[in-house]
């Protein structure tokens, strides 16, 4: 007994510091501003893009930068809430194809990220989707009938949460998880990080509450977030369409980008834009 309770006890230790941490450090963990750089590398101008530079102030006294990047004609205006990792000169291949199909494109940074002050976290990019809502319809006086809410990754949370706080035409979710425990679940089976998630983004249920059209989009070879995150956000909302990509998580919309401009085109069109 002696010489299992000498395995056990460092074992349990090891164990219980590694819970410890999961639970201290969920935002570094989740939030990764950093990576692969805060700095910005290009501008829309890289791809022929002209666009205005923001700075959008939040609540809390925070200042966001973004741009804001104009198609003529015009079909709509795409405001465009990216993942955890990165910052918005990542974006330029989605922003050449947004503008190709019409639309004008306000992308912003969260706090933390690219030029933004602040540091990251759930509350902060709740606030930070608020503050370019009211950029959009209050500075710009752009129609809410002619706003679609666009997130990918852990943007896809927080579009869908803004689209439960305002009425914009529509929403699009791209390669977003059910929310993060469910994720996290998958990823570290071996915690019990349903009892240590202090960061939730509950995106089905989330999804439940928006009366508005929904476009799931989402791949079927995505390595980070499974398909069946997809087809679990697709049946959720109550006027929501799935289109199945093929690709990993990062650059199936690029790897696929065919069956993408024609999915998103398509759901474009049935929305009867004002």
């Amino acid at each position: 007994m002696k010489g299992l309770a000498a395995v056990l006890l460092p074992l349990a230790a090891v164990y219980a510091l590694l819970v410890a941490l999961t639970w201290a450090r969920q935002e570094s963990m989740l939030f990764l501003p950093s990576f692969p750089s805060r700095d910005l590398v290009a501008t829309p101008a890289a791809v022929g893009l002209g666009y205005e530079s923001v700075e959008l102030g939040t609540d809390s006294g925070e200042t966001l930068h973004g741009w804001f990047v104009p198609a003529q004609p015009e079909r709509a205006v795409l405001l465009f809430f990216h993942g955890n990792a990165g910052n918005i000169s990542h974006r330029l291949d989605s922003l050449r194809i947004f503008h190709d199909l019409g639309l004008s494109v306000l992308i912003i940074d969260y706090q933390g990220y690219g030029r933004s002050t602040g540091r990251p976290s759930e509350q902060g990019t709740y606030e930070d989707a608020l503050a370019a809502w009211e950029y959009l319809v209050d500075q710009r006086r752009i129609d809410p009938r002619r706003i679609v809410l666009f997130g990918r990754s852990l943007g896809g949370a927080v579009a869908a949460w803004l689209a439960t706080q305002h009425a914009p035409r529509a929403l699009i979710v791209e390669s977003a998880f059910r929310s993060v425990p469910d994720l996290a679940a998958e990823i570290y089976w071996f915690l019990p990080v349903r009892l240590l998630a202090r960061i939730h983004y509950p995106l089905e249920s989330l999804l439940a509450r928006v009366s508005v059209p929904v476009l799931v989009v989402h791949s079927r070879d995505d390595e980070i977030i499974p398909f069946h995150h997809g087809e679990a956000l697709h049946a959720a909302g109550a006027d929501s369409e799935l289109l199945v990509l093929s690709g990993d998580h990062n650059t199936g919309f690029l790897h696929d980008q065919a069956s993408y401009r024609a999915g998103l085109d398509a759901f474009l069109a049935g929305l009867r834009l004002p």
